[in-house]
């Protein structure tokens, strides 16, 4: 599959959905296009995954200051409530 970019493969993926779902490829080629889908939506998820380890997020200090911090799902919707 090679290496592409997210953009790229969320269309794929999506063009792989609206064959499947018409319904007018045959069976043996609805099989490889899942494949084929399965392997995209586990590299979107790669890329995903990629994306959120590199975003940081800049938190006030109590003394007024201001820091980077990487982001955490979790404690930001702590934080959320």
């Amino acid at each position: 599959m090679g290496e592409i970019k997210f953009e790229q493969a969320l269309e794929k993926l999506e063009d792989i959905v609206n064959r499947l779902e018409d319904g007018s490829v045959p069976l043996d080629v609805s099989l490889a296009k899942y494949e084929e889908g399965v392997k995209l939506v586990r590299l979107c998820q790669k890329k995903l995954g990629e994306a959120k380890k590199k975003i940081e997020i800049l938190i006030k200090t109590k003394d007024g200051k201001f820091k980077l911090e990487p982001f955490e799902e979790r404690e930001i919707e702590k934080k959320r409530k």
